[in-house]
């Protein structure tokens, strides 16, 4: 009876109404990768190897986040030491270990794990530690959360994760972990005066971080989207290929698509990285703007339910935690619906729960795995029917 006890207990407090909404979206995503890599699969084989890899990175993300939420959440925060060495190890690594992305020599991001023969990529891990870390550091400083000295910790805090991710030519994770930071900041209830102060100081430094920490290849990025007269015809077609593409493949599926498996950009690889930063266009060409909105819409559902999770908790750190999650989320959607819409350079980011990808993909499932934490060790219990028979005690009338 225990058991049983013990498995009703598992079910009532694990939050479902976002379990089930993460685990729709990603099986939505490898139909759609599935869709996009159908012209490379091998002779005799049912999936490309991008595929296979999704499907093993989504089946044990889930399992590993299910796990992670039976840990109090408190816990977990206490490893922070060990959680944030791991993942600052990894990082350093890069520097002697690191792998170029195809076609960018600029960037050493990922790290090749031979005897398993796959590729992860640490600022990953990055983002998960960043939010535990963070967290904790803003709840231990709440009380004078708006004093100088305590937001200049923060500020290295956050400049230690973010300047490495950019050394290692991360463009896209580097401004996901800053929105982490603007978001939890905003939401700890720092004074307006600090972040107007900081814009003024990125605009005044702006020139220097242009000149020294962008490459050449992604200053031709920024320029071809926000001022192509600087390029030449040649560089400005090479760098708006992938979105030009993409646009084209996107306005092509009109309302309802041209149908699963039919598109014509997807099915003939004419979308650069289709699989990955531009798996939004494979979705608009094949199901249309419908099947786009249903996307957004599945997306959008999952954030306010994690954001509904951190307003119901009882303290504060759960909420930050839960608030880091949402802004890592809403941040990388953002950036990659911008990309796919010419509306930002390609920086190199992932569709949370639709890109291939297996470093991204377990990442998500690690960070909702905080969210289960926090919604089950929040979640009001039923008095237990406690009793004691035949105790006998020496003071009896």
């Amino acid at each position: 009876m225990r058991f049983f006890d013990s498995i009703k207990n598992f079910l009532k407090e694990t939050d479902f109404s976002l379990l089930i909404p993460c685990m729709l979206l990603s099986s939505f995503g490898i139909l759609m990768v599935h869709s996009a890599t159908l012209r490379t699969v091998s002779e005799g084989s049912i999936f490309a190897r991008d595929v296979i890899v999704m499907i093993a990175a989504v089946g044990f993300g889930i399992v590993l986040s299910l796990i992670i939420s039976l840990f109090d959440y408190e816990f977990i925060i206490r490893l922070w030491p060990g959680i944030a060495g791991v993942a600052l190890l990894l990082m350093l690594a890069l520097f002697k270990w690191g792998d170029s992305p195809q076609g960018r020599d600029d960037a050493f991001s990922w790290l090749y794990i031979k005897p398993l023969k796959i590729n992860i990529q640490p600022s990953e891990i990055l983002k998960i530690a960043f939010i535990i870390t963070f967290s904790m550091h803003i709840d231990m400083q709440k009380d004078k959360i708006n004093e100088p000295k305590t937001m200049l910790f923060l500020l290295i805090h956050a400049f230690i994760p973010t300047g490495l991710v950019i050394v290692t030519g991360d463009l896209g994770s580097a401004l996901v972990f800053v929105i982490i930071f603007v978001g939890l900041l905003f939401v700890s209830g720092v004074y307006l005066r600090y972040f107007a102060a900081a814009i003024s100081l990125i605009l005044a430094a702006s020139p220097v971080l242009w000149m020294f920490f962008f490459s050449t290849f992604q200053k031709e990025r920024f320029l071809a989207i926000y001022y192509p007269q600087a390029l030449d015809e040649y560089n400005y077609e090479k760098n708006i290929f992938q979105q030009k593409q993409g646009l084209n493949a996107i306005g092509s599926g009109g309302l309802t698509g041209s149908g699963l498996f039919e598109g014509y950009y997807t099915q003939r690889g004419i979308v650069p990285e289709s699989n990955n930063d531009m798996i939004f266009s494979v979705v608009c060409e094949e199901l249309g703007l419908l099947g786009g909105l249903l996307m957004l819409g599945l997306m959008a559902f999952i954030v306010l339910r994690i954001v509904l999770v951190a307003k119901n908790t009882h303290d504060g750190v759960s909420k930050l935690l839960c608030w880091g999650v949402a802004f890592m989320l809403s941040g990388q959607i953002f950036i990659n619906i911008g990309m796919c819409l010419k509306l930002l350079p390609v920086i190199g980011i992932t569709l949370p729960f639709m890109s291939a990808g297996g470093s991204s993909n377990l990442s998500v499932y690690l960070a909702l795995g905080l969210v289960f934490s926090v919604y089950r060790f929040n979640k009001t219990r039923a008095p237990m029917d406690f009793r004691l028979g035949h105790v006998y005690i020496p003071f009896r009338d």
